[in-house]
């Protein structure tokens, strides 16, 4: 593993369907949890490109109307697979289908509830921003 030489921004995408549910993955980076789709910011990109991007590489769905909803700071925190600093830039956005298109991150998918998916075990981060949306809503 090497060595970071200062944090890695990222984005975190709350994708809501037609009738208001969350996408959720399960992904060996974040063992037990449930977290949503995201990843890093590549250099030259703006963040919600970076959004739509992820978005699209790890379900296979168009999303659109972003906004956005908080950012975190994640140091070196032990429920991530590997010694990391990041600082996510969380998004909430729409996307027309359901129909997702897992890459090799995710081994699994579900569409819930917001407020149901409070009750799945999601990470700290997740909840954080997915309370964050449900005040704003």
């Amino acid at each position: 593993m090497s060595e970071q030489a200062s944090p890695e921004p990222t984005v975190g995408i709350f994708i809501f369907n037609l009738q208001g549910e969350l996408l959720l993955l399960k992904s060996h980076k974040w063992p037990g949890r449930w977290v949503v789709p995201g990843g890093h910011v590549e250099l030259g990109e703006r963040v919600e490109q970076a959004a739509i991007r992820e978005a699209k590489e790890e379900t296979g769905l168009d999303v659109h109307d972003l906004r956005f909803l908080c950012w975190q700071e994640f140091i070196y925190d032990p429920s991530f697979w590997k010694k990391r600093h990041f600082l996510f830039f969380d998004y909430a956005c729409r996307a027309d289908s359901t129909e997702v298109r897992l890459n090799d991150e995710a081994e699994e998918a579900i569409w819930i509830a917001p407020e149901k998916a409070l009750e799945l075990p999601i990470d700290t981060y997740t909840r954080v921003s997915l309370m964050e949306y449900l005040k704003k809503k």
